[in-house]
């Protein structure tokens, strides 16, 4: 039997896969180290605005599981901190973590004292480069630890000095270093998640190039009341509320020259984002161009729903090209009807980049030797003896999805221990 340092469990990612694995794993009696390498827990999912298809806030489930965690002291946080190292076996597993610093300590109050002290802004990773922040800023305003963080290049100008003094409870410490920890834990569930295809790389769509062409998760934040424009969806070109909206499926997915594969999450992705701009805008005209749509089981009563209204136009067509009216910023779509075999050219005022998932694992695999399918993605949940892959780690998967293969992985974690 393993004795009490090995029936430890470590879960690497702490988006909704990680927090559920750590949670159950936690609440069964093991001690659970969940680790993140973003200052905050929640991963894409605290990005979101809503929910498909009840269309609720990700804030609720969120703060569910955040209090369960602060309920369970078998679970311990370590944020900014990633893995450099695995060796071992099941059972017996040896983990170099490395943790950067945050620059606060656990006396931060999140009064916002240093912000207000602090001029230099950077570009918000939350909001995917939107907005800027404070160099001395709370990620976001649920984050899980309720704690600040100061930018590296912060505390490297002249006045680190300045916002430290600015805290009246001591929590700023500008001499943290990075540091590496050393754990033994009997068994790993790997829950790294995905990130979105690189847009950018779409060479006949100009991503970046044109301000009024998002892609689905900036399309989130725009929505989202803690977004770059407080959600209200607008223009970034000029911040005029947009006429009319394309929807662009399949935006480098099921494509053998970037994803070769479904997301399975997209159709439904740009449904819900065409409810947004609908209730926003009622006399708005959307148009989602579509391979074909995938709204699988109970799904097919939101894509009925979705259908009955008439200002939202499903067009069967790939888009080819995409273009921008210097004049008026708006964007000139390039398509064929599939249907009728015609071409268009469509003129939007905005438009969506439905980019699918790329898994984390694709780049950054996991540091021992376990077997991935022909896109990046782990090819089984028992990714070897001991290591368990869950949620987007081996699969594209929705919100749901991934809860339940975040128990499922917990479930196994413990089994692995049990065995030994």
């Amino acid at each position: 039997m393993a004795n009490a340092v090995t029936q430890s469990i470590l879960v690497v990612g702490g988006g909704m896969s990680g927090l559920t694995a750590a949670i159950e794993a936690a609440e069964a009696g093991h001690e659970v180290y969940l680790v993140e390498k973003n200052p905050y827990l929640g991963g894409r999912v605290a990005q979101l605005h809503q929910y498909f298809p009840k269309l609720c806030p990700p804030y609720c489930g969120l703060e569910i599981n955040f209090r369960r965690i602060r309920s369970n002291p078998k679970v311990h946080i370590l944020t900014m901190a990633e893995v450099e190292g695995v060796s071992g076996g099941e059972g017996n597993w040896d983990v170099s973590l490395k943790l950067s610093p945050r620059y606060v300590n656990e006396k931060c109050t999140a009064c916002n004292k240093c912000a207000e002290a602090c001029t230099m802004e950077i570009d918000n990773a939350f909001n995917y480069g939107m907005d800027k922040i404070k160099a001395a800023y709370l990620p976001h305003d649920m984050a899980f630890p309720m704690r600040y963080v100061l930018d590296p290049s912060l505390v490297k100008s002249a006045e680190a000095q300045k916002v430290k003094d600015a805290c009246p409870y001591d929590a700023i410490d500008l001499n943290m270093e990075t540091k590496i920890l050393d754990l033994k834990v009997g068994a790993i569930v790997w829950t790294t998640g995905w990130k979105p295809y690189d847009a950018t790389k779409l060479d006949t769509y100009g991503f970046g190039q044109y301000p009024n062409l998002v892609t689905n998760v900036m399309m989130e934040r725009l929505a989202a009341f803690n977004g770059p424009t407080q959600g209200k969806i607008l223009r970034p070109s000029d911040g005029a509320e947009p006429k009319t909206v394309a929807f662009i499926q399949c935006a480098g997915s099921r494509d053998e020259n970037h994803l070769p594969f479904c997301s399975t999450i997209c159709c439904m992705a740009s449904m819900k984002q065409a409810t947004y701009v609908r209730e926003q805008y009622p006399d708005s005209k959307v148009i989602i161009f579509y391979i074909d749509i995938r709204a699988m089981d109970r799904l097919e009563d939101f894509y009925r729903k979705i259908k009955e209204d008439q200002n939202v136009q499903f067009f069967k067509g790939k888009v080819a090209k995409i273009e921008q009216d210097a004049a008026t910023k708006n964007l000139i779509l390039r398509v064929e009807d599939t249907t009728t075999g015609s071409l268009h050219e469509v003129n939007v005022d905005l438009a969506v980049l439905a980019t699918g998932m790329q898994p984390n694992t694709s780049e950054n695999p996991v540091p021992v030797t376990v077997s991935y399918d022909d896109y990046g993605f782990v090819s089984s949940q028992d990714a070897t003896p001991g290591i368990v892959a869950a949620g987007c780690t081996r699969n594209p998967a929705g919100v749901s999805e991934s809860v339940q293969d975040g128990t499922a992985a917990a479930l196994k974690a413990i089994q692995s221990i049990g065995r030994r």
